[in-house]
């Protein structure tokens, strides 16, 4: 099967790219190389036979024409976008172009692909997206988002990400597109750029640097460990129905403060610092505006149509991901490097 892979040297995209080709899928990574994508995510198949990269912007229309006739690809799994909230409240108009004009570009593209070859049965545009599109949820943990849950973007991020989930439902049924979509809840592991809470409290923590966290700490996030993630985008593209939706989730609830306070003392334990406890460390900040109360997923759909489930629990998998950034600093440090690292964004009121 030859999949067509967009955002496949970012964080998601390049965990999904590792798992295909190892699994045996012929794999063409199609990415913009921006902020926070990089070639060195996909090193360990960089070299396979069965992987070959194209770098290229989904905003380029004639671009993705090319580059689908060239390859008549199986499936395309749509990554590429524009990910980080505090980065969509400061510039929001990135947002629009990516995550809405982009997917167009690249649906339209592929619907004209797609009729040009006989509209083969088997194809499949699998959209990948965020639990965020449906808002926030209140602090009752019996009450989570399915995949019936109206949407309620509140930040410029989830908005451009409800309207490009409108944008493929639409061209599945207008057109007949063959799609797939899924939404996920916050994702971690190896790779993650560090403008992300886990990555960004990790290395500032190494760097024995103020670990700020918004508010009181009590926003509650789904967290789910990107290696399962990959694992479930190539299982709903292979047992998934066809313009059915699926919500993808960690099983792992958890308050900003309580992930910051596990990382302190996994870190207390793999690498205890002279200074003192890392939690030491943590400092409240100005609140983010809009700032979403709790996200929570009800994968019942998953679990119960297409039998998967996660594997990571919250501790094993912060274990993994804090075990992988300490012995991977030549992939880290350049980022850290950055003048801009740590900077606060996100604070346009």
């Amino acid at each position: 099967m030859r999949l067509l892979i967009t955002g496949g040297a970012g964080f998601i995209g390049s965990a999904v790219v590792r798992l295909a080709v190892t699994r045996g899928f012929e794999v063409i990574n199609v990415d913009a190389l921006t902020y926070a994508g990089s070639l060195s995510n996909i090193e360990t198949v960089s070299e396979h036979r069965n992987y070959s990269f194209v770098q290229a912007d989904i905003r380029d229309r004639k671009y993705l024409d090319e580059i689908l006739s060239k390859f008549k690809p199986d499936a395309i799994l749509h990554l590429a976008a524009e990910t980080h909230v505090d980065r969509s409240i400061d510039d929001p108009s990135a947002f629009v172009e990516t995550n809405i004009g982009g997917t167009f570009n690249l649906l339209d593209a592929a619907l004209s692909n797609w009729i040009s070859r006989g509209r083969p049965e088997n194809f499949r545009f699998h959209h990948i997206s965020t639990d965020e599109v449906f808002g926030s949820l209140p602090a009752d943990r019996e009450i989570k988002f399915t995949e019936e849950t109206p949407y309620g973007p509140r930040s410029p991020y989830a908005a451009s990400k409800a309207s490009s989930d409108h944008l493929v439902r639409a061209w599945h049924e207008t057109y007949g597109l063959p799609v797939l979509l899924s939404n996920c809840s916050n994702n971690y592991g190896p790779y993650q750029f560090p403008e992300k809470l886990i990555p960004l409290m990790l290395l500032s923590a190494l760097s024995w640097k103020p670990l700020t966290i918004y508010g009181d700490g009590g926003n509650v996030r789904d967290w789910l460990h990107v290696e399962d993630h990959a694992s479930a985008l190539l299982h709903i593209l292979r047992k998934g129905q066809i313009g059915r939706s699926y919500n993808v989730g960690g099983g792992n609830e958890q308050t900003n403060l309580e992930i910051v306070s596990k990382l302190c003392l996994i870190l207390d334990r793999l690498k205890p610092s002279e200074r003192g406890p890392y939690s030491d460390l943590i400092t409240f900040v100005k609140d983010r505006p809009g700032h979403d109360q709790r996200y929570a997923i009800d994968p019942s759909r998953l679990e119960n149509e297409l039998s998967w489930r996660p594997t990571f629990t919250i501790d094993a998998g912060l274990e993994h991901t804090s075990r992988w950034y300490l012995e991977n600093g030549d992939w880290w440090r350049p980022l850290v490097a950055r003048p801009d690292f740590g900077e606060r964004l996100g604070i346009y009121l």
